[in-house]
């Protein structure tokens, strides 16, 4: 096998643009790409400077609408964004102390939950 990393998450959405909303201004993440194809939108945002981008799917697009779980995303500040995402109206989790680190969670407008997690002791 040659996976070197893995580069697009699709996330279902109901509304494109609130997504976008969300994902830009709540927790501040670039749109990578904006365009229709045809009939299909292609919104594709990440964190700056990240090597895993999402995008953001609709119904039209062949996904269900279950909500994704499970997605770990990496704060510096876990504490501080914490913070700036209940100011946001974000309803949050946490943050809780695990064995393994300290994780908050939160999910976005469409039910797609996430956890927010304080960097790996030891770089794991």
């Amino acid at each position: 096998m040659a996976i070197t990393h893995a580069r697009l998450i699709a996330l279902p959405v109901v509304d494109q643009d609130r997504a976008r909303d969300f994902y830009v201004g709540v927790l501040g993440f670039t749109v990578l790409a904006d365009r229709t194809l045809g009939h299909v939108r292609w919104l594709q945002v990440a964190p700056p400077g990240a090597g895993t981008g999402f995008v953001l799917t609709v119904l039209e697009q062949g996904f269900t609408q279950c909500g994704t779980r499970g997605i770990t995303l990496e704060s510096d500040d876990l504490d501080g964004d914490c913070a700036r995402l209940a100011a946001a109206g974000v309803e949050v989790e946490g943050p809780d102390e695990h064995p393994w680190g300290r994780e908050a969670g939160f999910s976005d407008p469409d039910g797609n939950a996430f956890v927010l997690a304080e960097p790996a002791a030891g770089g794991a």
